[in-house]
């Protein structure tokens, strides 16, 4: 079950809540009754378990080298 972060618009009180997908968020601070809004973090992933590794990620195709540009004709030196 997720875990939601909210705080009090009025007193400023942060709490948790587990919380199912499917309930609707909360709405009222449980200290003052008054207007509260969801609080939204960055989080980290940790994958745990076997098959998580670096090489088990399938590689991308190296693309071909592009061919090189036919290089600019040297000019003869000149012969007086």
């Amino acid at each position: 079950m997720p875990t939601y972060q909210y705080a009090c618009t009025v007193c400023g009180h942060e709490f948790e809540a587990f919380q199912a997908f499917s309930e609707d968020s909360l709405t009222t601070c449980p200290q003052c009754k008054g207007e509260i809004r969801k609080v939204y973090s960055a989080v980290g992933v940790v994958f745990k378990g076997s098959g998580f590794y670096k090489t088990d990620s399938a590689k991308s195709p190296s693309l071909p080298a592009a061919p090189a540009a036919p290089a600019a004709p040297t000019p003869a030196p000149k012969s007086e």
